[in-house]
């Protein structure tokens, strides 16, 4: 064995056979197709263990020279949940009667949303993504590296491991978002990144009739 270098550890690979290669991805791919965000949800409770590990997995994303810029808040407080149901929909009123355009609401009409959020309650858990484009260290601002892009990867490993648990989660960003910060009363680095509900499906629950682009629109091989 190569002697390691300092500050380095082994890579221990997975070492799938070709055909297992091929069947896991065309698994994981059958398996993910099946995710949808919903805004239907249970009031079925969701152990706070199953949430934890849902974090950690997002939090094994990665990120600009590891600095790992973001912080999950997960709410389960019924008084949170109002309170951030409340600014929600004083942002989205405003939204839907003035602030979007006639074309994003023409956009929105297949979803049949509105103002009315009842999901931010409803739901067992809210997690909100926080990005942290600095940090404070010694008294002087340090920025992160990418911070968006890694926010961004975080929160797609989030929504595949909430996928996997078999439950459900809607990708909600009430803008301008600032008032979770307030609500939750955060530090000043700390900017809401995405507002995801996180739960179990309605029996009734019900999503649009929609079709994903296939992979000759969304890739291009060389």
């Amino acid at each position: 064995m190569a002697n390691t270098k300092d500050g380095f550890i082994p890579f221990e690979p997975l070492n799938f056979s070709e055909d297992e290669t091929r069947q896991r991805a065309k698994d994981f791919y059958e398996f993910m197709d099946r995710r949808r965000s919903l805004r239907v949800f249970s009031d079925k409770p969701v152990p706070k263990e199953v949430i934890k590990n849902l974090i950690r997995t997002a939090s094994t994303a990665p990120s600009g020279a590891h600095q790992q810029p973001w912080t999950f808040c997960a709410i389960s407080s019924a008084d949170i949940k109002s309170k951030i149901r409340e600014a929600a929909e004083k942002e989205e009123y405003e939204n839907y009667h003035g602030r979007m355009s006639d074309r994003w609401l023409k956009d929105l009409e297949p979803f049949g949303t509105n103002h009315i959020k009842p999901f931010l309650e409803i739901a067992p858990w809210l997690i909100v993504v926080m990005k942290r484009s600095y940090e404070i260290v010694d008294g002087e601002k340090k920025n992160n590296y990418y911070a968006t892009e890694s926010v961004g990867l975080a929160t797609g490993f989030l929504l595949a491991a909430i996928h996997n648990a078999g439950l459900v989660a809607l990708t909600h960003t009430p803008s301008p978002m600032n008032f979770l910060a307030k609500v939750l009363n955060r530090s000043e680095n700390e900017k809401p990144f995405l507002l995801i509900p996180v739960g179990y499906a309605a029996d009734d629950a019900e999503v649009p009739k929609l079709q994903r682009k296939g992979l000759k629109e969304v890739a291009v091989f060389h």
